[in-house]
């Protein structure tokens, strides 16, 4: 018996499968579609055990932001019709099975009649981008951060990913390849980025954050074009919003999406950013502070650069940590990231000014 149909088993009968198949792109879990005997789809998860250690706290999380996220959209205060939170199903002991090896699984709701993009080259895909996120952050700002555990420990602490990086280099030999002396020489010319907020963490709006808000991981309707959903919650925890913000950036506004390989092709287009404030400060601009609205451009610039660290510390020490589809694919990662970080830096005084010019328009009301 292959390990998805023993997994799907913890939570459905045989006689109600008719059939699982491998689902999605994701960098870090495996994803399957669950087709029941009655035509309902779920999917079922496995989370990797090597990235999240501990999944009892995971699965503690998600329950609560769902059940959260839940209250929050049936009172007449927040209710958006159109966004539909993830259900988790019950199992026979629970909502998540431990199979044999230690690996965990778990079942989940099948949003129908929605589609995923991997890159977006439109404004009102941007704006969208920015509503959701901001709706998400909006529905958990009125829940107790510290309710929730830390999934990810040292999570967008670039120091850190600085440090591995040099451990890495140190106790491998570096490829001899232009591409991998270029990452190197890339990362050595900005190593003061690393410290970009670290010093101003403490003055940033902190709250319950996603984690992992990139394009794909958001759900859009496939006939309104409007987002309806926010998927692959294992990296919600508590810390600064402004790091959702500009990992949301970073994702958004390159068109060109993350499998470019070509440097002129990679660029962060100040329309698709104009357009995401937008949309997010409609929604959530009343919970950033004046220091937040200050570092945006920041820190879409920090986690360009921290996930091309990341990637190219991966591909070093041997593509443990993300998922690879050819050999050199964390590398070619790496390189989106850090032309993504030059583009940013080319534009910081025009984006800087969107910024500002953006903050004094919208009214910052709670409801936008």
């Amino acid at each position: 018996m292959n390990p998805p149909f023993r997994a799907a088993l913890f939570f459905l009968s045989e006689h109600d499968i008719s059939d699982i198949v491998p689902f999605g792109t994701g960098n870090i879990n495996d994803t399957f579609l669950v087709t029941l005997r009655s035509g309902e789809q779920r999917v079922l998860q496995r989370l990797n055990p090597e990235v999240f250690p501990d999944p009892e706290r995971i699965m503690r999380n998600i329950r609560l932001v769902l059940d959260h996220l839940g209250k929050q959209m049936r009172s007449e205060t927040y209710g958006e019709d159109n966004f539909i939170p993830l259900l988790l199903y019950e199992g026979k002991t629970g909502d998540w099975y431990r199979a044999e090896d230690g690996s965990v699984w778990r079942l989940m709701s099948m949003v129908r009649d929605c589609r995923t993009c991997r890159s977006i080259s439109d404004a009102n895909q941007a704006r969208e981008l920015g509503k959701g996120l901001g709706f998400f952050h909006r529905m958990l700002s009125t829940l107790d951060p510290g309710k929730l555990g830390d999934t990810v420990p040292g999570f967008h602490n670039t120091p850190e990913y600085l440090r591995r990086f040099d451990d890495v280099l140190s106790a491998r030999v570096k490829p001899n390849t232009p591409e991998a002396d270029f990452c190197s020489l890339f990362i050595e010319q900005r190593r003061s980025l690393a410290d970009l907020l670290v010093h101003r963490r403490d003055k940033l709006k902190h709250g319950i954050i996603h984690g992992d808000p990139k394009v794909s991981n958001f759900l859009f309707d496939r006939n309104t074009e409007r987002v309806i959903s926010l998927i692959d919650l294992d990296t919600v925890k508590p810390g600064p919003l402004l790091y959702d913000l500009g990992d949301a950036l970073r994702s958004c506004c390159n068109p060109a999406g993350e499998t470019a390989r070509e440097e002129d092709k990679v660029f962060f287009d100040p329309g698709l950013f104009q357009a995401w404030l937008q949309g997010y400060f409609s929604q959530a601009g009343f919970l950033l502070t004046g220091k937040d609205r200050e570092h945006i451009v920041d820190s879409a610039l920090l986690i360009s650069f921290e996930l091309g660290l990341r990637f190219f510390s991966d591909y070093l020490a041997g593509n443990r940590y993300f998922k690879i589809r050819f050999a050199n694919h964390n590398l070619h990662r790496a390189m989106v990231q850090f032309f993504l970080v030059r583009s940013i830096e080319k534009q910081k005084d025009l984006l800087e000014s969107i910024v500002i010019n953006f903050a004094v328009e919208t009214p910052q009301t709670r409801h936008g």
